[in-house]
């Protein structure tokens, strides 16, 4: 028997579908249940969130190649659903910084410039609003916007360096801060020091909210420790 269908996740359940969703079908049906609640109920804003953030994952690892462009730009627009609805909240903002980030990417030079100001305003703006929002995601996204934006059009490790460890204030054992603060201090020659970080990351707990996310951190940290001379 198949471990998942050992789970009996329920049919109807978004949130328990959303929670198996290393299974392509059940992030899939989470996704479509929440489009559904939205399309019957366009105020609810839970459902809004939740879709961009279903399919900023879509986007990013479920989907084949060919459909994650797609999904990552309906995010965007859930996200902006979330946002009209209520503007005051950090997680239409955040979802919808993640989602440009991830098109900026990954789909080349074209959209890195498209997103790379309205990234950095969204998660500036969750940082406002709330910069404790999902332990401290805003300013690890922070902290990787430095590091992967050029200097010449803002980029900085040693800003990237401080909004990480800022990051791991809220949560001292976030695989994915760790693995981030590791590729920083790589880029600065501080060799010793990311080494330290991507073995922290592969020591970190899993996280019960963000387990299937957290296993492929810990894989890349495995792989860049290993490649680190």
């Amino acid at each position: 028997m198949d471990a998942r269908a050992a789970l009996q996740v329920p049919a109807d359940d978004p949130d328990a579908l959303y929670k198996d969703r290393e299974s392509l079908s059940s992030a899939r049906k989470a996704t479509d249940i929440w489009e559904l609640r939205l399309k019957s109920n366009p105020k609810d804003f839970e459902s809004a969130y939740k879709l961009s953030q279903a399919r900023y994952w879509l986007g990013t690892n479920g989907l084949p190649e060919n459909e994650r462009k797609a999904a990552l730009e309906a995010g965007i627009a859930a996200a902006r659903v979330a946002i009209a609805m209520d503007a005051k909240r950090p997680q239409g903002h955040f979802w919808l910084a993640a989602n440009m980030g991830a098109l900026a990417e990954s789909f080349g030079m074209r959209q890195g410039i498209r997103y790379r100001g309205p990234i950095k305003d969204s998660l500036l703006t969750t940082l406002k609003i709330d910069p404790g929002f999902l332990d401290g995601s805003a300013d690890r996204a922070l902290g990787r916007w430095y590091y992967k934006v050029p200097g010449l059009f803002g980029g900085s490790n040693r800003r990237s360096e401080e909004h990480l460890r800022k990051s791991l204030t809220y949560n001292p054992d976030s695989v994915i801060s760790h693995l981030f603060l590791g590729d920083t201090l790589a880029d600065m020659g501080r060799k010793d020091d990311a080494r330290k970080e991507y073995q922290a990351a592969i020591d970190a707990p899993f996280d019960p909210d963000w387990t299937p996310e957290d296993r492929r951190f810990k894989a890349q940290a495995k792989q860049l420790l290993a490649q680190l001379r």
